[in-house]
């Protein structure tokens, strides 16, 4: 009652479900139990990129910036794991810029078919025929690897934490190279800042550039 057959499982839901599952499930040194659900989630997700890409909506010959950083800290990341055998995590990343897409609606074609040489490592017959369908080539594994723009990899805005004591009340998005004292003044400005502090001495604020405003009062 221990066996799993995979003949069974290719021929309901496909070779490359079957791959993407069994290199999803963890660590290769890791002992995990199969989970058939497990194979439904890889088969779905793999629909859903074959969605995106059939999608001429989606699909464009304009620039995408919006997905630079995404696309290419993928790219950085999948080639990295894919080297140190962590398909796992580089199977995560892609799930994460495949939903980047869909939330950008819509996506350049060099770099969805930058994306489908990377999915060819893991689901192959799939990966072979979104290549041949975006590029009208075929011998996906023949073509060079894409090459990471790194200069796309500096986030031009962040994502700024509130602390009062340490406790999160705000967030807001700034430049990335905005000045510690302008921090400190859109940091107060924040609703939850200026509700926790109302009334309050400000001892002391912390900076941590890009990251966190933590405001110390008592």
């Amino acid at each position: 009652g221990n066996v799993v057959n995979p003949d069974e499982l290719i021929e309901s839901h496909g070779a490359d479900a079957l791959r993407v599952y069994e290199m999803f499930m963890g660590p290769l040194e890791a002992s995990l139990p199969w989970s058939n659900k497990g194979m439904d989630g890889a088969r779905k997700w793999l629909d859903r990129v074959y969605r995106l890409i059939n999608d001429t909506t989606m699909i464009t010959d304009e620039p995408t910036p919006e997905l630079d950083y995404s696309y290419n800290f993928m790219l950085k990341k999948a080639t990295s794991d894919i080297e140190t055998l962590n398909f796992n995590t580089a199977i995560s990343q892609m799930m994460i810029f495949i939903n980047d897409c869909y939330r950008n609606g819509k996506v350049n074609k060099d770099m969805i078919t930058g994306f489908v040489q990377v999915l060819s490592c893991f689901a192959p017959h799939l990966g072979e025929e979104l290549y041949q369908y975006l590029t009208g080539n075929t011998g996906i594994s023949y073509v060079p690897w894409p090459k990471v723009d790194e200069s796309k990899l500096q986030l031009s805005q962040k994502t700024v934490v509130v602390q009062v004591n340490g406790k999160v009340r705000a967030k807001f998005d700034c430049d990335a190279d905005t000045s510690d004292e302008e921090l400190e003044k859109l940091a107060l400005a924040q609703d939850g800042a200026i509700r926790h502090t109302e009334g309050k001495t400000i001892k002391k604020i912390i900076v941590v550039k890009g990251k966190v405003v933590n405001i110390v009062v008592a």
